[in-house]
């Protein structure tokens, strides 16, 4: 099957850095592909070069095996990371106004349905919620009911359940045989939608596959976390890799049940003890750091 996108040793520089640093990955249709990565790595950056909105300084990207062009802004669909809505209009009158610009338009009731808008297809755009606001701008990135849509971390700020909301939207775009492309800081968003994974740092791919092979790969085994009691010394000692987050201890271990005893037989007290395996955010941390990006 014909990659929907390929991307080939792309590279953008600006005078100050090498924002994407020689960067290839393909992508095939009908899947969610996912790019995450620390606040600098390149994410962003690397999807607005693709979509056209920045120009590469180098690398080759193919859109169904030929270079960009008039299909290609025909067929594609972007939510930015930041979008303001055109005021004094509805929802209704903001549809109607991206569909028009299109030669292929999507059906108006379908993108309502998809999006979940029925119930403030009338309202004016200043009055609605955040999570309704991102509904709004994915059914906008949907207007011309493309093959390919953008999706740069559309969940930021909601709260759980409009985050999970978008999340059954974009299994149902995936449904309907369309690819996605999404950047996010949600390690569970990534783990539950994105079939391939794209993990950037200094604007390199560091590693990729989906999740499952990722983890088997780089981070397989348990993570034990119990409350920080455990003195410095005694840290020290553990034959195992630990982080300590915030007022817990991390262990990251292929021997559970050695953990435990060793725990044990050290005196520690063990009854906030939570045992997980581990998953991609602990990927995330064992290969990009845990110092803080700014």
């Amino acid at each position: 099957m014909q990659p929907i996108l390929e991307v080939r040793n792309l590279v953008k520089c600006f005078p100050e850095v090498r924002a994407v640093d020689d960067i290839s990955f393909i992508i095939e249709p009908g899947t969610c592909f996912g790019i995450i990565g620390p606040n600098g790595a390149g994410k962003t950056t690397t999807i607005e070069v693709i979509e056209g909105i920045l120009s590469q300084t180098s690398g080759d990207i193919l859109y169904k095996g030929k270079k960009r062009g008039t299909i290609f802004n025909e067929e594609v669909g972007i939510q930015l990371q930041n979008t303001e809505l055109p005021m004094f209009l509805t929802v209704k009158e903001t549809l109607d106004t991206f569909r028009n610009l299109y030669n292929n338009m999507a059906d108006l009731d379908d993108l309502v349905e998809t999006c979940h808008l029925k119930d403030i297809i009338n309202r004016d755009n200043r009055k609605i919620s955040g999570g309704q606001k991102q509904r709004l701008l994915l059914s906008m990135a949907l207007a011309n009911d493309p093959e390919l849509v953008f999706l740069d971390e559309p969940t930021t700020g909601l709260d759980p359940q409009a985050r999970r909301n978008l999340w059954d939207i974009v299994n149902l775009i995936k449904q309907k045989n369309k690819t996605v492309v999404l950047t996010t800081h949600y390690m569970d968003e990534a783990q539950i939608l994105c079939d391939r994974i794209a993990l950037m740092d200094y604007g390199k791919i560091i590693a990729i596959g989906s999740p499952a092979e990722l983890l088997e790969k780089h981070c397989k085994g348990t993570t034990l976390s119990i409350k920080n009691t455990i003195n410095k010394n005694m840290l020290e000692k553990l034959p195992w890799e630990w982080f300590k987050i915030q007022d817990r201890i991390e262990i990251h271990t292929n021997e559970i049940n050695e953990c435990i005893n060793f725990l044990l037989e050290n005196k520690i007290d063990l009854s906030t003890m939570v045992v997980r395996s581990q998953n991609l955010e602990d990927l995330f941390l064992k290969m990009t750091g845990k110092q803080l990006r700014v």
